[in-house]
């Protein structure tokens, strides 16, 4: 699966993309994230990005054409499945979304910053909205990064042990069930002994057990949906 994304501050991602899982799924060729400084399409001397809003207001708004350049120079090389922007006012990143995009060839992610893109960029060349929680960032850096972890830790191969990503927590609408290891009595705080008794099918059910009284208790929403 391929990433393309598209920033003012190309800098920012060069770390979450450098470590663990995220290092080694482009490593092994499964998932490879290219980032693309927006400023290598500016068609001023100054390399500028953006410009006063129209109607007036505070702020500045990124300009329609460096983005238009660099999108329509990667569709000319490759078919893209979705062009995705960061914003607060998206859908809500959930499990759901990550599965279906994990399924997904190639992807463009637009990041955000000042006071929001020309809407004619949303209007235009946007196939989806994505937000990571209602809150306003300084600009939309971080949140690609943590669309590209959720769904690159989901396609084949990444993780060792292919059944992980299965038992996450929110797989399934539940929340994981509580994990331990050694030592099993560690200053009098001992694991359950049921993880101790080798019963597959009765460790797999109190597991499930302990995954719905854990929804229960923190995300009752959960249970309602």
């Amino acid at each position: 699966m391929r990433f393309d994304i598209i920033t003012v501050l190309p800098d920012l991602l060069q770390s979450p993309f450098a470590h663990s899982i995220l290092q080694r799924a482009q490593t092994k060729g499964i998932a490879e994230i290219v980032v693309h400084s927006l400023r290598d399409y500016s068609t001023n001397k100054q390399r500028s990005v953006d410009d006063y809003p129209y109607g007036g207001g505070s702020g500045m708004v990124m300009s329609i054409e460096p983005f238009a350049l660099c999108i329509e120079a990667l569709k000319s090389e490759r078919v893209y499945d979705e062009v995705i922007f960061m914003t607060p006012d998206g859908t809500t990143l959930n499990q759901t979304i990550a599965n279906e995009l994990s399924g997904k060839g190639n992807v463009i992610i637009l990041c955000g910053h000042y006071k929001g893109i020309d809407q004619r960029i949303r209007d235009i060349y946007v196939t989806r909205e994505i937000s990571i929680g209602d809150y306003v960032l300084s600009g939309g850096e971080l949140p690609a990064a943590v669309l590209v972890d959720a769904i690159v830790r989901l396609i084949p191969g990444v993780l060792n042990d292919e059944t992980s990503a299965l038992s996450d927590s929110f797989q399934g609408g539940l929340l994981d069930a509580p994990v331990y290891t050694r030592p099993a009595d560690w200053r009098g705080h001992q694991i359950p002994d049921i993880l101790l008794s080798g019963h597959e099918q009765k460790i797999s059910d109190w597991r499930h057990e302990q995954a719905v009284e854990r929804t229960r208790r923190l995300r009752p929403d959960m249970l309602e949906d």
